[in-house]
């Protein structure tokens, strides 16, 4: 695959991080407190698949690993559309080679309303960016998607699953992102290491798991 979602929003935050993770991916530290949020977000993303009552999960893994197999997924997801399925969760998407895979789309009368679940009480703006990648694959590989929400954490654990709709301002990222995703498909493929200075990108929206790297801090890799 060229650009995931993962690839571009970590891309747009510096392109270094984007290069590190295709070629020196030993370098990267998770702390153990990002880590723990992570894995509270997936917990969220997997209770959320059943929102909306049954669904079909599209997710597969590569034999003896967690790696998604894409391939496979895609394959499911055209099947699973083809049928008509009312509530589709990660379902997968390829333009170009480009992909994503939605948390949950949900049949409409004349196409799919996509729902990215984050596990965190307010909207952030890099979220919406991050539903407008989605769009950007998904309507060019030729889906109609009608609505975009953001599904946040509410106040009620028993009723977690708050959608707040973004399609405005998620739509409205298409042109930037078509802007950068080639660039940034170019940039991971270089075989030479992207020199960017330390900034304000090393920690926002999100801390780089390359920090310690970047600023010469040793490590045990």
């Amino acid at each position: 695959m060229a650009i995931t979602k993962t690839d571009f929003m970590r891309g747009m935050q510096c392109p270094k991080m984007l290069w590190l993770d295709k070629h020196k991916p030993q370098m990267r530290v998770i702390p153990p407190e990002i880590q723990a949020r992570l894995d509270a977000g997936n917990d969220f993303g997997d209770r959320a698949m059943g929102m909306f009552g049954p669904y079909e999960e599209m997710t597969v893994y590569r034999p003896g690993t967690t790696i998604p197999d894409k391939k496979a997924m895609l394959a499911n997801t055209e099947d699973a559309l083809r049928r008509g399925v009312p509530v589709i969760c990660e379902a997968a998407f390829s333009n170009y080679n480009n992909y994503c895979a939605a948390d949950i789309i949900r049949k409409t009368e004349d196409g799919y309303d996509l729902y990215e679940v984050k596990n965190t009480a307010e909207v952030h703006d890099q979220f919406i960016r991050d539903a407008g990648f989605q769009y950007y694959i998904i309507s060019r590989s030729g889906l109609r998607i009608g609505r975009i929400f953001i599904v946040i954490h509410g106040p009620e654990e028993e009723h977690p699953f708050v959608p707040v709709e973004v399609t405005k301002e998620a739509k409205s990222f298409y042109s930037w992102i078509n802007d950068h995703i080639w660039d940034l498909n170019r940039m991971q493929k270089g075989s030479e290491e992207i020199m960017t200075e330390p900034g304000e990108q090393c920690s926002k929206p999100y801390e780089c798991w390359y920090y310690g790297y970047c600023h010469g801090e040793k490590t045990d890799c």
